[in-house]
């Protein structure tokens, strides 16, 4: 096969992942009615095609049938579950709707509902190994050229090289004249100058154009955007450090003007439902579980010490509203006011009892009441008191971002470690990295991940006391 073989035929490559797409959801609605004996009829036919409609429909919205060159292949089997999430309750609510659920199998059904998606994720992991051998090997490759000689240019350059599955070829660095500041390694990726680069794109020679200037360099940058309007090139803006800080951008219209959404929560519209129905479920599962050792538990700390099972404590919620979270109490003081003094070790205001419920978390049982009251969610950043909220938001950029969401009884950063006290700014600001990550990169993979991580990270650990 001739290097870049595949290169034309993208829009082959996914009339051939729907076609794969249908069948697998109708070999999986055939295959559920032969395991259980259960004739195929008429009505399966039409279920197959509402099926199969409805699917395209939502993995269009969802973006599944675009290029997978850059894209994670968990964040495809995300989308991919979303978007058959929603076909099933497409299709029962028309069974309800028609009066027609009688004539279907539910144990039939349900293995349909069940099979068909693990189907379509195990065929999308097939054509990506085997797009990303090709790659690999120097077949369906592009070529990226990269204009702006600084820090983020060769960064760029390093990422496609390090990854060479995803068939990005890296031409070097373009730039008219180079800077005192810019990087040793910016001057040996230097190809040629901007003149060349558009000469070799209106050649046909080029796939794809990243333009790497500060966003100062406005006119410049518009300059150049015209300028490779006459080519075939793609051409992508990369934001400088500034833009790139900002969390969570993206593109949004306002009555047709268009506006970059900077500081937004990622749960809106279906995800925030998503989000939502997590937490119900899995917080009613949870709470389920523990509602026998927490009457236990409250038991033992009204009996081992004077004063209330539950601590309540102020603290910031979902868009900085002062919320009461809910602990049992492991001290023998209840403090919630303008200045807090955080746990340290050795405290002595800490029982006996309270230090072994602080060392396994089982303190925090009562937060899944709060979740089901919707002041905090299972996942996401850890609330702070109110106090030191108000300390450390004049001290960490950024840091009343992560209350873009409902704090969380776990979080992205006490799975890694990031928690306990925080004695120095340092460890603080690791926590709000980590926090912040967490925000820009949600999913409800990323969610069950935690969850299940909590299980052998979150209930024990050096930093726990």
């Amino acid at each position: 096969m001739p290097e870049g073989f595949l290169r034309p035929y993208h829009s082959g490559i996914s009339l051939l992942q729907r076609a794969i797409d249908a069948g697998l959801i109708c070999v999986a609605l055939w295959i559920s009615h032969r395991l259980y004996g259960v004739d195929f009829a008429d009505h399966n036919v039409v279920s197959a095609v509402l099926a199969v409609s409805s699917f395209f429909f939502f993995a269009e919205a969802k973006g599944l049938y675009t290029s997978w060159r850059v894209g994670s292949l968990i964040d495809e089997i995300t989308d991919l579950f979303i978007a058959w999430g929603m076909v099933v309750v497409v299709l029962v609510l028309l069974a309800f709707m028609s009066k027609t659920s009688a004539n279907f199998s539910r144990l039939a059904v349900t293995t349909w509902f069940i099979t068909a998606p693990l189907g379509l994720i195990l065929a999308r992991a097939l054509v990506r190994f085997i797009l990303r051998e090709m790659r690999r090997s120097g077949r369906n490759t592009r070529t990226l050229a990269i204009i702006g000689a600084n820090a983020q240019a060769v960064r760029l350059i390093e990422k496609t090289r390090s990854a060479p599955w995803m068939g990005m070829l890296p031409l070097g660095i373009y730039d008219d004249a180079i800077g005192k500041s810019a990087p040793d390694d910016a001057r040996t990726y230097l190809k040629g100058t901007v003149a060349d680069l558009i000469k070799e794109a209106r050649e046909g020679r080029v796939d794809y154009v990243y333009i790497v200037l500060s966003m100062q360099e406005e006119g410049r940058i518009v300059e150049l955007v015209n300028a490779f309007a006459d080519t075939t090139a793609s051409v992508y803006v990369v934001p400088d450090m500034f833009v790139s800080d900002l969390l969570h951008a993206r593109w949004v219209s306002f009555h047709g003007i268009p506006a970059i959404r900077v500081y937004e929560t990622p749960f809106m519209g279906v995800d925030g439902s998503i989000k939502r129905i997590e937490d119900l479920v899995l917080g009613t599962l949870f709470l389920a579980i523990a509602v026998i050792p927490m009457l236990v538990i409250g038991m033992a700390v009204r009996l081992t010490s004077p004063g209330a099972a539950i601590f309540k404590q102020r603290r910031y919620g979902l868009n900085g509203e002062v919320v009461e979270v809910w602990k049992f109490r492991t001290m023998s003081v209840c403090e919630d006011g303008d200045a807090i003094s955080q746990a340290k070790r050795g405290d002595t205001r800490i029982t006996p009892l309270g230090k072994f419920l602080r060392k396994t978390s089982l303190d925090e049982f009562p937060q899944l009441i709060n979740v089901l009251q919707g002041r905090m969610s299972l996942v996401g950043p850890r609330p702070h008191a109110v106090a030191h909220n108000e300390q450390y938001r004049k001290l960490i950029h950024g840091y009343m971002l992560r209350h873009k969401v409902r704090p969380g009884i776990t979080g992205w950063a006490q799975v890694n470690g990031w928690r306990g006290e925080t004695d120095t700014l340092g460890k603080m600001e690791k926590r709000i990295e980590y926090d912040l990550e967490y925000i820009r990169n949600w999913s409800l993979w990323l969610d069950l991940k935690i969850l299940w991580l909590t299980l052998f990270r979150g209930f024990f650990g050096e930093n726990a006391y």
